[in-house]
C-alpha cells in the first residue's frame, strides 16, 4: 500500500538564522519496519535458521505459540512477498520448506544483525523501502539526539527513515527538486546528492535544521568531515585504526558465554567476564545514542535471557568468533566517530542560502509528489497465496 505524505509536525517554518528544515530538504521519508516479534531477527543467521526450522516443524497450537502472533500478523495473515526477496507467500499455518536467506540490516545504532526478510514474519514491513534498498542506497536515519547513516535497511526505532534516492540504482535523488541546481549555481561546482548527504550528516541540528551555504570553502570542508562520517557510519571500505595506528586486540581469551560487560578505564580495558580486549578509549565506552551507551546495548543483545521454550531461546550455544571481529572493528568506528562528531555550532555560516531564498527560487515547498514514494516495479512481485501484485 503506498503511504501518504509525511504526517504534520508542529515545527517552525523559520528557524532563529532562517536554515531549512531536512524535512523539506529530503522531503520523502518513512516510519522505519516493525517487527511485532524479536525472533525473525538476531545477530547469528545460522540461530536465525534454525528458529526457522523449528517453526515449521511444529503443528498446530504448538506453531502459533512459537510463532507470538499479533494484531497485524498471525499464521493465517496473507501478505505478499517483500520485493526483491524470495520468500514464500503461502499462510504460515501451512509454511513448510527452507528459510529464507537471512539479510543484514541495522537493528539498533551501530548493532549491524540479521533478519528473515519475509513479510509474513514482520508486522509492518514497509515494502517500499525494500524496492529502493540496494548497493547504491543510502539511508539517513533520525534518532532523539543525531542523524545515523547506513548503507542498510535500518530497524531503528522511533524516528523517520530519509532514503537518499527514490529509485533502485541510486537514480531519482530524494531531494527537493532544483536543490542541486540552485547550489550548484552558488558554490559554482556541482554537488552530487552524496555530498549532499554529507553536508547534512556534518551540519544538521538538533532541532533537525541544516545550515546551507553559498561559501565553496566551507562547503568543501563540510563536505570532506561529512563523508568521514558516512564511511565510518557505514564501515564502508578500508578497515579503520585508532590514532597511531593502533587496533583493540583481545589481550586475554574471551569466555564461550560471556555474561557481564565491565569498563576498566585506567586500563582503557573493556572485561567480557575474565576476557580483556583493550586499548579501548574511554571515548569508545562512554559513547551513546539516546542516553543508551552503544557498546553496553550491543552486547546486551547478544547475551540476552530469553523465556525457554521460545524460538528466542535458539541462539548460539558459545560465543562466535564473528562477533569478537566485530566488536574490535565497532570499538574503532566509535572512538573515531567520538573524535570527528563536529560540535554543534549556531553560529550563522558563512554566506548562507536560507529558507526564504529557497522558496524565492521556487525550490521550497517541495511538490506533493516529492514527499510519496516514487511509482517502482521494475519487475512482477508475489502477492499473497502466490498471486501477482498489482501496484
Amino acid at each position: 500500500m503506498t503511504r501518504g505524505p509525511e504526517p504534520h509536525r508542529t515545527m517552525p517554518s523559520v528557524t532563529h538564522d532562517d536554515a531549512p528544515l531536512l524535512a523539506n530538504l529530503m522531503p520523502w521519508s518513512v516510519a522505519p519496519p516493525r517487527l511485532g516479534r524479536g525472533w525473525p531477527a538476531g545477530p547469528d543467521p545460522a540461530s536465525l535458521k534454525a528458529r526457522w526450522d523449528a517453526l515449521v516443524k511444529a503443528e498446530g497450537p504448538d506453531r502459533e505459540t512459537l510463532f507470538e502472533p499479533s494484531r497485524s500478523r498471525t499464521l493465517h495473515s496473507a501478505v505478499g512477498q517483500l520485493p526483491g526477496r524470495t520468500g514464500g507467500t503461502q499462510k504460515l499455518v501451512r509454511a513448510s520448506g527452507p528459510c529464507p536467506e537471512p539479510v543484514r540490516v541495522l537493528l539498533a545504532p551501530f548493532d549491524e544483525q540479521w533478519l528473515i526478510p519475509d513479510q509474513r514474519l514482520i508486522d509492518a514491513a514497509r515494502p517500499e523501502l525494500w524496492r529502493v534498498a540496494d548497493e547504491r542506497q543510502v539511508f539517513l536515519v533520525e534518532t532523539p539526539e543525531s542523524l545515523l547513516v547506513t548503507s542498510l535497511l535500518p530497524l531503528l526505532r522511533p524516528g523517520r527513515v530519509r532514503p537518499l534516492f527514490r529509485r533502485p540504482g541510486g537514480l531519482e535523488p530524494n531531494l527537493a527538486p532544483g536543490l542541486l541546481e540552485l547550489l550548484h549555481a552558488r558554490l559554482g561546482g556541482a554537488p552530487t546528492p552524496l555530498d549532499v548527504l554529507a553536508w547534512i550528516t556534518a551540519t544538521a541540528r538538533p532541532d533537525l535544521t541544516v545550515p546551507l551555504t553559498g561559501d565553496a570553502g566551507a562547503w568543501a570542508r563540510g563536505v570532506e568531515l561529512g563523508r568521514r562520517l558516512l564511511w565510518l557510519m557505514r564501515r564502508d571500505g578500508e578497515r579503520p585504526k585508532l590514532p597511531g595506528g593502533r587496533r583493540p586486540y583481545v589481550r586475554a581469551p574471551l569466555p564461550s558465554r560471556p555474561v557481564a560487560l565491565r569498563y576498566d578505564r585506567d586500563e582503557e580495558s573493556l572485561l567480557l567476564d575474565e576476557g580483556r580486549i583493550s586499548p579501548v578509549p574511554p571515548q569508545a565506552w562512554d559513547f551513546k545514542v539516546g542516553g543508551v551507551r552503544v557498546l553496553e546495548q550491543w552486547f546486551a543483545a547478544r547475551v540476552p535471557d530469553p523465556e525457554p521454550g521460545t524460538l528466542a531461546a535458539i541462539r548460539p550455544a558459545t560465543w562466535p568468533q564473528a562477533w569478537t571481529s566485530e566488536l574490535l572493528e565497532l570499538i574503532t568506528v566509535l572512538t573515531l566517530l567520538a573524535e570527528d562528531r563536529p560540535e554543534r555550532d549556531d553560529r550563522p555560516v558563512p554566506d548562507p542560502v536560507t529558507a526564504t531564498e529557497l522558496r524565492e527560487a521556487g525550490v521550497l515547498p517541495a511538490p506533493a509528489s516529492a514527499r510519496r514514494p516514487a511509482s517502482v516495479l521494475d519487475g512482477p512481485e508475489e502477492g499473497p497465496e502466490g498471486q501477482l501484485a498489482l501496484l
